[in-house]
Order: structure tokens, then sequence, then C-alpha cells
């Protein structure tokens, strides 16, 4: 993630420093500890934490369990990492439903932390489980507010309670009041309560999301806070420690450029675990918050389980079958090429995705490079194709190629690249799906072993003698040793080694006798 990137740098680089060293000593792991700190700091992360955080793995790296470790180094990463889940709340906490519904969930925070667009977030992420949310728009203060939040629950095709327009009209608390009583009327299940920020901390905010909670009972109390306001956050989620007592916090913006440091703090210093994190405006860019599965995409370890959930969201089990069965039959298309990209694109970001491949911090610029619209072109070239094109690339004259890069707006050149790539692409699956090995152009066979499949090889290896008696076993050995072929390192076997004579014919001919 963006925010983090800085701290995942300084820390992966401490780590590559530290797995040149065999054996670590005391000054190794006080170097180590002292980097830690400094990458900790940097990132704004809230101090009382760093000085718990590096005294843990300080007294850990000089435990026996690094002294007695195979790789010590590998160790030292292993316990950044369970403390790092540690600081960051431990286990993952999912949102408790009451068990007389409707659940009553109440969003609080600053203004500009992102509760509106939240709230859509969690009410579309509500119904694809089933649930049917209501929203209900208790920011009356802030301008427009109402308005937004109605856009936005259009957008997340999900209901809105919002008698009064806002703008400084109309009273919260019992707004949410008969919000709670229009959603157990109308048998909506879950209730949403977008409440108003403030620039700042201030009595009247801290009254107001009180006496809501006072007057509806919420079940969750989650508090949204900016991944990117820096050290003020610990600060800001005391005030709402105290003022409001929430149950959960929702990380927003983890997608932006900035330190972030401060966010790692707040589970830590409340004590109150992180649900959920927002990384982007997509009311699809929300996501359950996985401590372990945080700290590995800082130490730059990856997150493939989540890569897992977003692809069985996204591919439908049935297509794949019949993709397979395709690929098996050799009748895959280009038509079920692009069926494939829309469904990757349904995952999201591909930069997001490829950056949850362990090691990808060390290839941002790489990702960085990545164009999110070759996709776009590429479904271009084939929407401008006709259904016997998609069907059958090879009939793909000079003209036609012309006419489908004058309809996508791209060139024969870029449609010549397509159909080629298409046609070593569908080799390989075939192969893939074969149970063979894919031979990539240029590398051979995908794990091969140079030799492996020689025949020839295999008929002149010659096996020993296994007889219980030393005297006939060397005996057996010297003859299987006296029939092997002799031949030289280029494959010259069989052949007997030249006498004197041939070698001195040999050196008439070439003018040496």
């Amino acid at each position: 993630m963006a925010t983090f990137g800085t701290l995942s740098d300084r820390l992966t680089e401490t780590f590559r420093n530290l797995r040149k060293k065999g054996q670590l000593t005391p000054a190794d792991v006080d170097g180590t500890v002292r980097e830690i700190r400094r990458a900790l700091l940097d990132a704004d992360v809230a101090l009382p934490v760093v000085k718990e955080f590096t005294a843990a793995v300080r007294e850990r790296a000089l435990g026996d369990e690094v002294n007695r470790a195979l790789n010590p180094a590998q160790q030292v990463v292993q316990i950044v990492n369970d403390e790092l889940i540690g600081i960051l709340g431990g286990q993952q906490r999912r949102l408790q439903f009451a068990k007389n519904p409707p659940t009553v969930i109440l969003l609080a925070g600053l203004q500009g932390s992102g509760k509106t667009t939240f709230a859509g977030k969690l009410a579309k992420m509500l119904e694809k489980d089933g649930h049917t949310p209501l929203l209900v728009a208790c920011d009356l203060q802030r301008p427009n507010a109402v308005n937004q939040l109605q856009v936005v629950a259009e957008r997340a095709g999900a209901a809105i309670y919002a008698p009064e327009p806002g703008n400084g009209v109309g009273d919260p608390v019992k707004v949410a009041r008969d919000g709670v009583a229009h959603a157990t009327r109308q048998q909506h299940d879950i209730v949403i309560i977008d409440t108003a920020g403030r620039l700042g901390v201030d009595a009247e905010l801290m009254k107001q999301a009180s006496d809501i909670r006072k007057a509806t009972h919420p079940d969750e109390v989650l508090f949204v806070i900016d991944a990117m306001i820096g050290q003020d956050a610990v600060n800001t989620a005391k005030a709402f420690q105290d003022g409001v007592d929430f149950t959960g916090v929702v990380l927003s913006k983890l997608d932006g450029d900035a330190r972030g440091g401060a966010a790692l703090s707040v589970a830590s210093v409340t004590g109150r675990p992180i649900i959920f994190a927002s990384t982007g405006e997509g009311l699809d860019d929300v996501e359950p918050f996985h401590p372990d599965r945080m700290a590995s995409r800082i130490l730059d370890l990856g997150d493939i389980l989540t890569l897992i959930e977003q692809a069985q969201n996204a591919f439908d089990e049935a297509e794949a079958m019949k993709v397979a069965e395709k690929l098996a039959t050799e009748t895959f298309t280009l038509e079920d090429f692009l069926e494939q990209m829309q469904q990757m694109k349904k995952m999201g970001s591909m930069k997001k995705m490829l950056g949850m491949l362990p090691g990808m911090g060390s290839m941002k610029q790489q990702l960085e490079d990545f164009d999110e619209r070759e996709i776009d072109r590429t479904e271009a070239i084939i929407r401008s194709m006709t259904l016997a094109e998609r069907r059958n690339p090879k009939i793909l004259n000079g003209s036609r190629r012309l006419r489908i890069a004058r309809g996508s707006g791209m060139t024969v050149t870029d449609v010549n690249q397509l159909v080629q790539r298409f046609d070593q692409a569908a080799k390989m699956m075939k192969t893939v799906a074969r149970g063979g090995v894919p031979n990539i152009p240029g590398m051979g066979p995908v794990g091969g072993k140079p030799g492996a499949s020689s025949k020839r090889g295999k008929q002149q290896k010659a096996k020993g003698s296994r007889s219980g008696n030393p005297a006939k076993r060397a005996a057996e050995n010297a003859g299987v040793a006296a029939s092997a072929p002799t031949g030289s390192g280029f494959g010259l076997g069989g052949q007997a080694a030249p006498s004197e004579a041939d070698l001195a014919e040999l050196q008439k001919l070439l003018g040496r006798g």
C-alpha cells in the first residue's frame, strides 16, 4: 500500500543487510533495532509504540530462539513480523451483529475523514453478503452532506433515510432515532448512521455523537480515521475514545502518499481493533483488515491470501471449467480470451494485485510504469473483430488487420503483436492443460533439465552389479565398464580411441608431418 511504502522500503533494506551475516552478534542486533526505530519514527508511528515495539524485538532477538536458529536473520524477520502483527491488533475482528435485528452501526470521525464514502462502501459490502442495509443521514451540519450521502447510496444500490435537508436544518438525534424505527418497520437488518464531523475535536461534536449513541444504542461504533493526518491521529483517537467510546477503527485513504505510520499506532494506543481498511475512492475499494496480512505487506512478504480471495470473488467457477475444457480441446479463442480479461478487470487494479506478490517492493518502478490501459487497448482490438475473426484468427489477412486497427484506434503493428502474443499464450496454456511442461521462447522447457528427455542417454546408462560377493561384483562391474561406450563429452561415443598410426596420418594431412 502506498501509505506504508516508505516504511516498507526502510525495513526491507535493513533486513537485506542483515541477511548477509551468517551469525548475529549483539552489536548486529542493536544496529538492526536502531534502524527499525528510525524507520518507525520517520513513518510517524507514535513514540510510546516505537519504544515498546523495539524493546520487544531486541529482547527476543537476543534470546535463544535466534541463537539456536539455522538462519538467524530470517528468525529476526519473523520476530519483527510477529511484533508488527501485535501493534496492528493481533487477530482479525469482524463486525458483531445484533441477535435481534436491526444491527445499528454508528460512524464517527472528523470532517473529511471519509465517513460518508465509507458508509456507501460498507452498505455495498454488506449487500453482497445478503444483508439489507439502510443509510441514515445524520450529518445535518456540513453543506450538501445529505445530498452526498444520497448520491453514494444510489451508487451502492442501498436504501436511505433522509427526512431533513441538512445544511444546518434538523435535529440529528431525532433523525437517528426515527431512522432505526423506520428500519424496523421496513425490515432492514442493518442501520448505518452517518454522523457530522468537525475540522477539529470540540465539545459540540462530542456531545452530538454521544447523544446519538444514547438514543440508538448501536451495536458497533466505528471510528473512521484518515491515515494521512500524521501524529494528530493518536490524539484524535484518544479524544473520540473518551467522548464516544468507539468499538472499532476504520483506516481510510490507505492509497495516499503520506507516511501514514500514525495509523499503525491507533490500535495499540486505544486498545480497539482495526476492522476495515479503505484503499481507494471506488465503492469496492474496501477490505476487512487482517493484521497478519498487513504486516506481510509492510515487510514486502506479499499478501497471497487476499489476492486469492479477490480472484475467487471475481471468477466464476463454471466459466473456469469451460475455459479449462476449451484449452484441453484446443478450442480456446480470442472471444474466450476477451471474457477472461473482463473477469480480471473485476478484480480491480492490476497494480494493486501485482503489489500483493512477495518481493514486489523491489520492483516499484516497474509497477509504476505498468499501464493499466493496456487491457483496455487489447479489449478494443478484439471488439473491433468480427465473430468469425475472434474464433479463427488465422483468417486475419492484411486488409482485415488494417480494418481492425482503424476500428480500434490502434496500429496494424499493435494488432499483429496481439495475435502473436495470443498464439504463444494459447500454446503454453494448451501444454499446461494437458499436463505438460510449457516451452518459453528463448528459455526452453520450464523446469526441464538439459538432456533429460534424451532416450539415447538413458539407453547408454549402464547399471552396476548388485552381487553380495565382492569378487564377483568387481568382475561384473569391470565387464560393464568395458562394454560401456567411452565417447567424449560431445556425445560422440562408441568409437575406439585413435592408434599411433592414425595420429601420424592425421599429422601428415595437416602438413605437420
